[in-house]
C-alpha cells in the first residue's frame, strides 16, 4: 500500500508534537510546521493526501493558507483545527476551502476518525488514469501498464512514477522526489537511493514510448518519444536533406 502522507500546521509546539506522535502511531507520514507561511510552501512543493490546519498561526493565517492552496488548485482534503466554534465561524472555515472542522479541545481519536473519513472520499474526487506515451496508471487500483500489458513494479517504483506522470511536463527535483516518496528524505538526498531506484524504473520501462528524462543538476521528467515523420512519396522523407 502507498504511504499516506499528511501535513500538520500547528503552532502551539506541545500539541503539534502530541499530533505527530499520534499521526505517526497511527502509520502516517508526517509533515509538522509551526507557522501558515511554511504550510504554504510545504503544500506548493509536496504532495499530501490531507491536511490538518490551525486557524491562527504566525506568519499565514490557517484560513489564507486554506484559501491560497484552493487558488492554486489544490484538492488536499484539510481539517481545520481551532478554538471558534460559532455557526459563522464555521461557515467562514468551510467556505474557504475546508472539509472538516474541529474545535479545540479535542479527543484524538476523534480526528484519527474524521481523517479516515476524508481519506475515504477519493472514490469520488480520485483523479483520472494517469498516461504518458504507451503507459497508463491507474491510481485506485495502483496498476501500470503498457500497451494494456501489466508491469510489475515495487511499490517504491510505482510511487516515483506516479510523482513524475502528476507533475509532468515540469521537472521534479531531486528533493521533491525524496520527500514524497521515501521517510528518511535527508538520507534519500544524500545517497545514490534515488539513482538506483531511477535505473530500476528505466529498465521497467524500456520499450516504452514514454521514458524518464534527467534534467541535469534539476531533477527528472516523464518525456515522450515522439513517432518519426510520415514519408513522403515512394518513401522518401520530405524533410530529408
Amino acid at each position: 500500500m502507498p504511504r499516506v502522507r499528511l501535513l500538520v500546521a500547528e503552532d502551539d509546539p506541545g500539541l503539534r508534537s502530541v499530533l505527530e506522535r499520534a499521526l505517526k502511531r497511527s502509520g502516517y507520514v508526517v509533515d509538522a510546521v509551526a507557522d501558515g507561511d511554511r504550510a504554504l510552501l510545504h503544500l506548493r512543493t509536496y504532495e499530501y493526501d490531507a491536511v490538518v490546519m490551525d486557524w491562527r498561526m504566525p506568519g499565514a493565517p490557517g484560513l489564507d493558507v486554506v484559501r491560497a492552496a484552493r487558488r492554486l488548485g489544490s484538492r488536499v482534503p484539510i481539517i481545520m483545527l481551532t478554538a471558534r466554534d460559532t455557526t459563522a465561524d464555521r461557515v467562514e472555515g468551510l467556505d474557504a476551502g475546508a472539509d472538516d472542522y474541529l474545535v479545540k479541545p479535542f479527543q484524538i481519536a476523534e480526528l484519527l476518525a474524521r481523517l479516515r473519513a476524508l481519506l475515504r472520499r477519493p472514490a469520488v474526487t480520485l483523479d483520472p488514469v494517469l498516461r504518458a506515451g504507451d503507459l497508463c496508471f491507474d491510481p485506485s487500483t495502483r496498476e501500470l501498464r503498457r500497451h494494456g500489458e501489466l508491469l510489475s513494479l515495487t511499490a517504491t517504483e510505482l510511487a516515483i512514477l506516479e510523482l513524475l506522470l502528476r507533475r509532468r511536463p515540469s521537472v521534479v527535483a531531486r528533493r521533491t522526489l525524496a520527500a514524497n516518496v521515501w521517510d528518511d528524505e535527508v538520507d534519500a538526498v544524500g545517497s545514490n537511493t534515488i539513482d538506483v531506484h531511477m535505473a530500476r524504473l528505466r529498465a521497467k520501462l524500456a520499450g516504452s514510448t514514454a521514458r524518464v528524462h534527467t534534467v541535469r543538476g534539476v531533477g527528472y521528467r516523464i518525456i515522450e518519444d515522439l513517432p518519426p515523420p510520415p514519408a513522403g512519396p515512394h518513401g522518401v522523407d520530405p524533410d530529408a536533406p
